[in-house]
């Protein structure tokens, strides 16, 4: 069996992928991968290694001056016909959102054959879910180590308000110039770390629900995720000077996150209960029309978080009692009652949601209340295992000038006590806040959360 936390990028997207013991087939398979300074001149080889005649470029109106000029210009110097289109925007960014996936749909070259975005996270989302729906390619010329998702087969977007991951396909072909990556602006260099350090929370939970719930796991995906994270965190010294070394090691890292994604044809090794604060931040900031931070700057603050909750329960013993107590006061009525206190207008499309999911079910509660119990030193030792000393990682945040608290990034109090009790209720992902509503500590860690965001 290989070992891919050894493995170079490019061996990782050898395109025959690799078999694994645990039962899948891992492939990423990247036809085109260039992560080096001046790497952006290579804009022409990168259209012609993925067969493409016709690209059809894509950018907002920051990305569009810091490198889609450069990227039309090096195209038509090469004698390759393409179109561009910049999405507008209204405020400060773009969402990754059904108006803006329709507007590229609508301004679409019908004869074009590549979809090739320049930009970072949301220009790659929105590009992946207009490639997939099309039947084209896509790549991406990014512009900052600002996230995870470059090489994954997924789409973090906003579909009826409510944040969701799309799982659609992997560019074909990503090339990231280290000396356009080193000019990001700071929070961009910010939140590729904090999505990075989110790893070891999602690691962790992920190991838990493969415990608790059967969930698949796949060990080697996992120790990828961990060379990866270690990569980054080796070199978040370097991000407050801009250092080219470093940036081009966090680059490296978050691809081979991605990677990972890939491999596993899941979210679920790169994100846990700290991506659903985010995404919780972002649906209440979405329905009052107000703006949101970076998704990596709110995860940042979200593993602080959840780092905090984690030590909390190492102090717990479950107590079966407690948590059949718990799920009886918690009655359907009253259930509905938090969602619609907390989701307000899109409450009605997460009651809906739970007739799909059943998350709520007792049966299903009382199955895993039973493998908790009997395996609870095993959890506690996975905790353990997989999330470091939360002194060292704050420590190695806080240098790197990461916001670390939610009143940092304009989040309430109560937006974030908010955040953790509705988390679980987005998407049927076991997180740290679905193995407390199953030990019917909710309520109890909503106020030592409360006491942490107040602190």
């Amino acid at each position: 069996m290989p070992e891919f936390e050894r493995m170079t990028i490019n061996e990782l997207v050898c395109a025959q992928g690799y078999d694994c013991d645990c039962g899948r087939r891992h492939v990423c398979a990247l036809d085109y991968l260039n992560i080096s300074r001046g790497a952006i001149a290579d804009v022409p080889q990168l259209v012609r290694a993925l067969g493409a005649k016709r690209p059809f470029v894509v950018a907002d109106a920051n990305t569009w001056r810091v490198a889609g000029e450069r990227v039309s210009r090096l195209l038509t110097e090469a004698g390759i016909e393409h179109q561009a289109y910049v999405i507008p925007c209204a405020g400060e960014r773009i969402a990754p959102a059904e108006w803006e996936v329709g507007s590229v749909v609508m301004h679409l070259d019908p004869k074009a054959d590549l979809i090739l975005g320049v930009g970072s996270g949301v220009i790659n989302d929105i590009c992946k879910v207009v490639a997939h729906a099309s039947g084209r390619k896509n790549a991406i010329v990014g512009t900052a180590p600002s996230m995870d998702g470059y090489a994954s087969n997924s789409s973090s977007m906003e579909v009826n308000h409510v944040k969701v991951s799309l799982f659609n396909q992997a560019p074909s072909g990503i090339l990231l110039d280290t000396d356009i990556l080193c000019q990001a602006p700071m929070r961009m260099l910010w939140a590729g770390l904090g999505d990075m350090v989110a790893k070891y929370i999602a690691t962790c939970e992920w190991r838990i629900s493969h415990l608790v719930t059967g969930e698949y796991y796949c060990e080697h995906v996992a120790a990828l995720m961990r060379a990866a994270l270690k990569r980054v965190a080796d070199a978040a010294d370097g991000i407050p000077a801009r250092d080219p070394d470093a940036i081009q090691s966090i680059a490296e890292g978050l691809v081979i996150a991605g990677i990972g994604m890939a491999y596993a044809q899941i979210s679920r090794p790169a994100s846990g209960l700290e991506h659903y604060f985010s995404h919780m931040w972002e649906m209440m900031a979405l329905e009052r029309g107000e703006p949101y931070d970076l998704h990596g700057i709110q995860v940042g603050v979200g593993t602080e978080l959840t780092m905090k909750l984690c030590g909390k329960l190492k102090e717990v013993k479950p107590d079966r009692a407690v948590a059949e107590a718990y799920w009886a006061d918690m009655t359907q009525e009253k259930w509905e009652a938090q969602i619609r206190r907390i989701f307000r207008k899109t409450a009605p499309e997460i009651i809906e949601l739970e007739g799909a999911l059943h998350k709520n079910d007792p049966a299903e509660h009382q199955e895993r209340l039973e493998r908790i119990i009997t395996h609870w030193e095993e959890i506690l030792a996975i905790v353990r295992e997989e999330l470091p000393d939360y002194d060292a990682l704050h420590s190695l945040m806080k240098k790197a000038g990461l916001p670390l608290r939610p009143s940092e990034i304009g989040v309430s109090v109560d937006d974030t006590v908010n955040a953790f009790i509705g988390s679980r209720d987005i998407r049927k992902k076991y997180l740290t806040s679905t193995l407390l509503w199953d030990l019917g500590l909710t309520g109890e860690f909503a106020d030592y959360q409360r006491q942490v965001a107040e602190s």
